[in-house]
């Protein structure tokens, strides 16, 4: 694509000015005379043959056209600064930005972060929590860390690793609970996916709950867990992602049987181009779930 001609010196005198609607505060900032601004903003006006700035007694106005440019102009030497900033310590600074299931991210992936962030200080690292619905496009996201089977349409899903669930409370719950059929008379507390205890329990030979047995939802397992701890139920949760409070024994895990329902994905959109610092990163990742004795990743 050919440019025309772009006055850079002019059209950072004018944002700088009108940024700050001052002549005399954009020359401090840019290190020239207010003599030089004034005429770098003119001769732009000369060439726009459009008048950007109205000035009066008390310093300067934006008409409509120089309103109209400040934006584009804000945003374009953003950019360049912040592509610029990529360059620094000698090294291209690259970021990536993930959604990550709150459970995952709480059990597991921010006690490894700064690991990550030490074997690559380049890449920068942006990421947010959902709780397993998420829009990558509309979140401009990376990568997406979702729970599930591992079938999203359009996605590309790596598995990081299985997450069997098991019933989990505190210790004072469970010693009342001798045999799985005494969950019968506990609250039990559940996800949004309404099979999960049935399938529990059907592994340990009992029923499913009956419609009268009480049940708390949560849409969160970091949620449902800090129920737990208060001893308002049992939860059916990975214990693999609570393990600090197990070790703890902030909860305790009163059966040994796990049932696997999903497991945790590194996800990416199929039409999301990988670039160098998305591989590091799930590289790192399936290195360091084949190291879990080592919390630092």
């Amino acid at each position: 694509m050919t440019r025309s001609y772009l006055p850079l010196n002019a059209l950072r005198a004018f944002e700088a000015s009108a940024r700050q609607l001052s002549f005399t505060k954009a020359a401090i900032e840019l290190h020239v005379t207010h003599a030089a601004i004034s005429q770098q903003v003119k001769s732009l006006e000369q060439l726009l043959q459009r008048q950007l700035f109205i000035r009066n007694s008390r310093g300067l106005v934006l008409t409509p056209e120089g309103e109209s440019l400040l934006p584009v102009l804000n945003d374009a030497f953003d950019r360049i600064a912040e592509s610029l900033d990529r360059f620094s310590r000698g090294q291209l600074r690259e970021k990536i930005k993930i959604g990550v299931v709150g459970t995952f991210a709480t059990g597991w992936l921010l006690p490894r972060l700064a690991a990550f962030s030490q074997r690559y200080p380049h890449i920068d690292v942006q990421f947010s929590t959902h709780n397993n619905r998420v829009d990558s496009v509309a979140e401009g996201l990376d990568y997406a860390i979702r729970y599930g089977s591992g079938a999203w349409h359009g996605t590309e899903a790596q598995l990081i690793c299985d997450a069997p669930l098991a019933p989990l409370c505190t210790p004072a719950l469970a010693a009342g609970l001798r045999e799985p059929a005494d969950l019968q008379r506990c609250v039990l507390l559940r996800s949004y996916r309404r099979d999960e205890w049935a399938t529990w329990l059907a592994a340990v030979g009992e029923p499913a709950p009956l419609p009268t047995q009480q049940v708390m939802m949560f849409d969160s397992s970091v949620n449902m867990l800090e129920a737990a701890q208060a001893g308002l139920g049992i939860a059916l949760a990975p214990p693999s992602m609570f393990e600090h409070l197990l070790r703890g024994e902030r909860i305790v895990q009163p059966f040994a049987t796990t049932v696997s329902l999903g497991g945790y994905w590194l996800t990416r959109l199929q039409s999301r181009v990988e670039t160098a610092a998305m591989r590091d990163f799930a590289g790192w990742l399936a290195e360091s779930v084949a190291r879990p004795e080592e919390q630092g990743g």
